[in-house]
């Protein structure tokens, strides 16, 4: 029996690359479907009068987005609600950029009693369910007076991203070669200066990821602002919403469509200058 020629057997593996390429495209586009269907049709709902068959639009129309420049009785000032969200998802990322650069560094380069159990008890912390915690938050916010304020709901939730964010800096200081911390502390510095002038520029795209996924998760944010947010003064963009769902039979869908366009908008911008850095990293550090 002949054995099979290189050619054969090269020709063979690219056939096999490109049939494995095609299925997985495949099966990505068959997952992905669904969400662009979806966003297809949050967009011309938002702009159309009525719709047939459940998709196709009778008469375009901007009456949808009147929300943009009238006041919407029974509702707050829409700019007012999205600088409420803006500012939510800007402190989220702040508080958490701040102490998790801080913690991460601490975790991975400080040998000290009780390190292990820490890091065991960061993970068990990110996947106790908040919801649990709703009545003693309550009591705690009512006792600090930040009950109904937006700064409580920014410390509350950043609080609850901290122990998953250290973890994800954690995993980028600890692919810092040590040489080069040493090598500030042989030159003069203290461990500050090490953190700050050495460290910190190396861990960027960490901070980026942890950034990312803070503003993401402040903007996001829904039933602690729906729980504990009473005045509309105070409402995002994600109370705003429900408020228009109200009692679903009787919602006009195109005004919510509007409205969640506009709540995603953001978001998308915001992705579209930063996915640069999620494309090149992982949760352990950088790609080569």
């Amino acid at each position: 029996m002949k054995n099979s020629s290189p050619q054969s057997l090269t020709f063979f593996q690219r056939n096999s690359q490109r049939i494995s390429q095609i299925v997985i495209v495949t099966i990505l586009i068959l997952l992905t479907l669904p969400i662009i269907v979806g966003y297809a049709w949050l967009i011309i709902r938002s702009f159309s009068e009525d719709i047939t068959h459940g998709f196709i639009p009778t008469k375009l129309t901007l009456k949808n987005w009147r929300f943009l420049w009238q006041e919407m009785k029974g509702y707050p000032n829409i700019w007012h609600t999205t600088l409420n969200t803006f500012l939510l998802a800007l402190g989220v990322m702040g508080i958490e950029i701040a102490v998790t650069s801080m913690g991460g560094y601490m975790l991975s380069r400080y040998d000290f009693p009780g390190r292990s159990a820490i890091l065991k008890f960061i993970l068990v912390l990110h996947a106790f369910p908040a919801i649990s915690l709703m009545v003693a938050i309550f009591y705690v916010l009512w006792n600090i007076g930040l009950l109904d304020k937006l700064w409580g709901i920014i410390l509350l939730k950043a609080s609850l991203e901290i122990p998953w964010g250290t973890w994800i800096m954690k995993g980028f200081y600890d692919g810092v070669p040590w040489e080069l911390e040493w090598a500030g502390l042989v030159d003069g510095y203290g461990r500050m200066k090490v953190w700050s002038r050495i460290m910190l520029p190396l861990v960027k795209p960490g901070m980026a990821v942890t950034a990312i996924f803070a503003f993401l998760s402040g903007w996001s944010e829904f039933i602690f602002v729906y729980t504990f947010i009473f005045s509309q003064k105070t409402w995002t963009l994600s109370r705003y919403v429900m408020g228009i769902i109200g009692d679903y039979r009787f919602a006009d869908y195109g005004l919510l469509a509007a409205v969640g366009l506009f709540y995603v908008i953001p978001t998308i911008i915001f992705f579209f200058f930063v996915s640069k850095y999620m494309i090149k990293l992982t949760i352990g550090g950088v790609k080569g």
